[in-house]
């Protein structure tokens, strides 16, 4: 039972972190004076890519497990390290100013862009043997109301929070990183 609560906060916070770069990304975004109705639809469609790519990278991740055994838990520590590192590290870099709109292939562009992290952390949680469906519904819901939140403030407050928001994020998944290469 104790494991359980553990596995669920676990990826509670995991989660939250994937979702801190679709909501810096939509406090840029939310700048645009977007109508409530497309802010709904750009937080499903994140939403649905938070649960399509974690989903592919587990799939990929068990396969890897199966194959190559303790070797792949060492790989997806690893994965999660390098991917912590780039989050953090791109969160200080300037940032380019995208003219794509949120709609169309620019939001379909936009939703894999800010997921294709998650696919990484997906396969780590593969290799681990995660449970699939609850991954899925953390990562989807909190990608969705994440990228609400960002939109929605986006459109209060022009800016003052997006690099950090990402580099949190890439804390949290570095330390998990490090937790699964260190046992302790």
């Amino acid at each position: 039972m104790t494991a359980m609560i553990g596995e669920l906060i676990t990826i509670i916070i995991m989660a939250f972190a994937l979702g801190m770069d679709a909501f810096s990304v939509g406090l840029g975004m939310g700048m645009f004076k977007l109508r409530l109705k497309q802010i709904f639809k750009i937080g499903v469609t994140v939403g649905l890519f938070h649960v399509i790519m974690p989903l592919l990278g587990m799939i990929g991740g068990r396969f890897l497990s199966e194959r190559f055994g303790e070797v792949a838990g060492y790989m997806g520590g690893v994965l999660l390290l390098l991917l912590g590192l780039q989050m953090i590290w791109s969160s200080f870099k300037e940032e380019e100013t995208s003219a794509m709109a949120p709609i169309g292939m620019g939001l379909l562009l936009f939703a894999l862009s800010v997921s294709i992290d998650s696919f990484s952390v997906g396969l780590t949680l593969g290799i681990y043997g995660a449970k699939t469906m609850l991954v899925l519904i953390c990562f989807g819901a909190a990608a969705t109301a994440l990228t609400w939140a960002g939109l929605l403030i986006g459109r209060r407050v022009q800016g003052l929070l997006g690099q950090y928001s990402e580099a949190l994020g890439g804390s949290i998944l570095l330390a998990f990183g490090i937790k699964l290469l260190l046992p302790f």
